[in-house]
């Protein structure tokens, strides 16, 4: 019996050791298949928090032979034509006409020179430069040579015409040309490339009336610019008709104009006519003096009379008197000898000795005539 027992705890020992075996161990050993599974659900898992924050999505990319536009700058930009290989070099601004202003008339066949200045506004010295005709009506055109202008200079250039003999309004273009034959660009000049002379060809009757041209003259006083017409209590000073007045003298004349200067001391005031081409053996002549007082005496006027020119934007004397109000009015002529040919802006002024107060000044049949 003891040997049956025996051999019953053996059996149990063996058992318990089999059993022992089959107890989970301390890092459990899991099939690779499970280890990707649970690795999928916490990503899934991730994924499905983060939902509510959306990745912007990436437009597909365009197909190989479609073509992509690409976005340009909303910037105008202007465009620039081709600059000469002169450019920085050789550059001319036109600056002015010096002489005949454009729309002057000429008489047919006449011969009269046009000036112009310009202004070299490039980096190289003008040297052997010439002008040369471009276009429209060439007009036997004689070309004066251009001195050396240095860069920043100033130069008048000129060419002597002839006017054609049929009555028309005629433009002749010109440029500048350098040594090498390059035409010059010219800033603020026609087409940005040459400058011109307009005249306006018909019969021209020797004569120029200063009374009935005064209303289309620019007038001018120390407060600026004047209308013609007046009226006679403008303290600026004013110019206008006075026919049939009675003058210092007791006479009432026709073709009176009135030109008083501002009314300060030393007032003055001008008018300036439009261009005329003087003919050989013509005068300027007037009779200059004041108007009487209401009350037919003489006043206090006290001034100067001044006939000038303006040619080539340059203002220049040709006569002047000293009057003042003592009953007689005084005969003027002065012969335009020294401007025959010239196509010239006559100017007339007043200039207040003193006060201004009661010059009344007048010039009775202002004109330009052969005597």
């Amino acid at each position: 019996m003891f040997r049956t027992f025996r051999i019953i705890s053996l059996l149990s020992i063996f058992v318990l050791i089999l059993s022992a075996c089959n107890l989970p161990s301390g890092t459990p050993t899991q099939e690779p298949n499970v280890v990707f599974t649970a690795a999928a659900l916490t990503v899934q898992a991730q994924s499905t928090q983060l939902a509510p924050f959306n990745t912007p999505t990436l437009p597909p990319p365009p197909a190989t032979n479609t073509a992509v536009t690409i976005p340009t700058s909303t910037i105008s930009i202007p465009t620039v034509p081709p600059a000469s290989p002169t450019a920085a070099c050789d550059q001319a601004q036109f600056i002015r006409d010096v002489t005949i202003p454009d729309g002057t008339i000429i008489a047919p066949g006449t011969t009269f020179k046009k000036t112009w200045r310009l202004r070299n506004i490039g980096t190289c010295t003008w040297s052997g430069y010439s002008l040369v005709f471009d276009r429209g009506e060439s007009m036997s055109p004689v070309a004066d040579p251009i001195g050396t202008v240095a860069p920043g200079q100033e130069v008048d250039v000129s060419v002597t015409f002839t006017a054609p003999t049929v009555n028309n309004t005629y433009r002749s273009y010109w440029r500048v040309r350098n040594a090498s034959g390059v035409l010059l660009p010219v800033s603020f000049g026609t087409e940005g490339k040459s400058f011109y002379v307009e005249i306006k060809v018909e019969a021209v009757s020797s004569g120029y009336d200063f009374y009935t041209r005064a209303p289309s003259a620019v007038w001018i006083s120390g407060a600026g610019s004047i209308t013609f017409g007046g009226p006679d209590t403008d303290t600026n000073g004013f110019a206008m008709y006075k026919d049939t007045k009675k003058l210092e003298d007791g006479t009432t004349p026709s073709k009176i104009l009135e030109t008083h200067p501002q009314w300060v001391n030393d007032g003055v005031i001008t008018g300036r006519f439009s261009a005329y081409t003087v003919v050989s053996g013509e005068h300027f002549t007037a009779k200059i003096g004041f108007l009487a007082l209401s009350d037919g005496t003489c006043g206090s006027g006290n001034a100067k009379f001044q006939l000038n020119y303006r040619e080539g934007g340059v203002l220049k004397p040709l006569s002047e008197w000293t009057e003042s109000c003592d009953g007689t009015m005084k005969a003027i002529d002065v012969d335009l000898t020294t401007l025959n040919s010239k196509t010239v802006e006559f100017v007339l002024a007043i200039l207040a000795n003193g006060s201004a107060s009661q010059d009344w000044a007048v010039w009775v049949a202002p004109q330009i005539a052969i005597p």
